[in-house]
């Protein structure tokens, strides 16, 4: 199968401090072999007609479905969960093979010092 990611879309609730919750994510996806990359991000255009109020979107890659098991049977995983889920109003989670239709250019190399 590939790759695959682990996406969720999440709307916190107002009295939580956001930022907590990016660096423990951060610091949990960091101790995790099997992550291959964390992505995160807030929206930025506020359409609340199409984003029914998510406004942050979290983004992790494995390298396969076995490894996303793992990932969310593991210990550390299920104790941050217990915290990030206290910190939602509410989440939508897909977790889905990649497709690249257009893959990312090549690297630039790095230029001489």
């Amino acid at each position: 199968m590939g790759e695959v990611k682990h996406l969720c879309l999440v709307k916190f609730k107002e009295e939580v401090l956001v930022d907590d919750i990016l660096q423990g994510m951060t610091k949990l996806v960091s101790e995790m072999d099997m992550v291959k990359s964390f992505e995160w991000g807030k929206d930025v255009l506020n359409q609340e007609m199409l984003t029914q109020g998510f406004t942050h979107v979290f983004s992790l890659t494995f390298a396969s479905s076995e490894d996303l098991t793992t990932y969310m049977s593991h210990e550390r995983h299920q104790e941050f969960a217990g915290t990030f889920m206290a910190a939602i109003d509410k989440v939508v989670v897909v977790d889905f093979p990649v497709v690249a239709a257009k893959p990312a250019p090549p690297a630039a190399p790095a230029a001489a010092a």
